[in-house]
């Protein structure tokens, strides 16, 4: 397989900056082998069964995003350089790995400001990134990061608007309660509690796990063998709980529906020894086509940017063909593309409804 196997034009005017509102009025494209629905998310009951079961990811999304300052005194007298953080991942150490901008103006040991509220050492940099030390913990830390902290938009997005209050809502979805995420499970933003409450009341059932998306997820592919590439590792989480009610789903005959890729890349990373199971730590599954689904039946998820991982993983699920005419009829009839945009529903088999 070569990375531009995956590739396809996609218009600029078609990347999403703002999500729909309210969230269900986001479009949907329905997808079977067969046939090409246009819908929108608040008509998703239309194609889901009594019995069914939405995986859906509850990590919450933190305000990684910090600009600061760092003062110097040296020969040349006091400098001050911006600095620009986005932190990436907790180290066992209590530190957190971040991407620092321009990483060339701090030292170890320099400490970076974030206004009154937080503040850094530098205690390590390597491969581009800097390891911080934070001088508080736990809920404090929490609480300063809410004060001073912004929402961590995707690179496409913070390059044409900077991130708002309304981001703070809006890449956040309606279930979020395990902060960890630097990136928002997409797919999950268009759900509300009303679209919740009625899927519920038609018989469809919901399990929530875990996976900390980390900024990793927008990575390009730099390798043409797509085999070589080197998935970037998330943590993620499915309780005994979570493992129990999705196998009982799949032994009555119901389908099991990830919403977004990360949830279906948690739950197939639990059953990589054929059943779904309890599992916990970080996954680098890679899904290209060929891979042998265990667990997932369907798939709800965004559009996806050209030459990604993730246009692997619903090539996998639906065939490398039909998904290209997925995504050429989503371009012709412009929907919005990427993590504020429109929704698919992937239903790779010819018996779904």
């Amino acid at each position: 397989m070569k990375l531009s196997d995956f590739d396809f034009d996609l218009p600029d005017g078609l990347i999403a900056t703002r999500p729909a509102r309210p969230r269900t009025a986001a479009r949907l494209l329905v997808a079977t082998p067969d046939t090409l629905t246009d819908a929108t998310v608040a008509d998703l009951g239309l194609w889901l069964r009594p019995g069914d079961r939405l995986v859906l990811n509850d990590t919450k999304v933190i305000p990684a995003r910090l600009d600061g300052v760092r003062h110097r005194s040296g020969e040349a007298g006091d400098t001050v350089a911006r600095i620009e953080v986005t932190l990436l991942e907790p180290t066992p150490a209590g530190h957190w790995m971040a991407l620092v901008k321009p990483l060339k103006k701090v030292r170890d040991g320099e400490e970076i400001v974030f206004g009154d509220a937080l503040s850094a050492r530098v205690v390590g940099r390597a491969d581009g990134q800097a390891e911080l030390a934070f001088d508080l913990t736990g809920d404090a830390f929490d609480a300063a990061l809410a004060q001073v902290g912004a929402m961590p938009l995707p690179p496409y997005i913070a390059a044409l608007r900077p991130a708002d209050d309304a981001d703070r809502d809006d890449y956040q979805t309606a279930w979020a309660r395990t902060p960890g995420a630097v990136a928002a499970p997409t797919a999950s933003l268009h759900f509300d509690a009303d679209l919740l409450a009625a899927l519920a009341g038609s018989g469809v059932t919901f399990t929530h796990v875990t996976l900390h998306v980390g900024a990793g997820t927008f990575l390009p592919v730099k390798v043409d063998d797509v085999t070589q590439h080197k998935m970037h590792s998330e943590w993620g989480q499915v309780t005994p709980q979570a493992a129990a009610e999705i196998a009982a789903t799949k032994a009555a005959g119901g389908r099991i529906i990830p919403v977004g890729t990360t949830a279906l890349r948690l739950i197939e990373t639990a059953a990589r020894s054929g059943t779904i199971a309890a599992w916990e730590g970080p996954t680098d599954i890679f899904i290209t086509p060929g891979f042998r689904f265990r667990v997932a039946d369907a798939l709800m998820t965004n559009f996806h940017l050209p030459k990604s991982t993730l246009m692997m993983l619903v090539s996998a699920l639906m065939g490398q063909d039909r998904i290209r005419a997925v995504y050429d009829h989503a371009i012709a009839e412009r929907y919005r593309f990427f993590s504020y945009g429109d929704a698919s529903l992937l239903l790779p088999h010819r018996d779904a409804s």
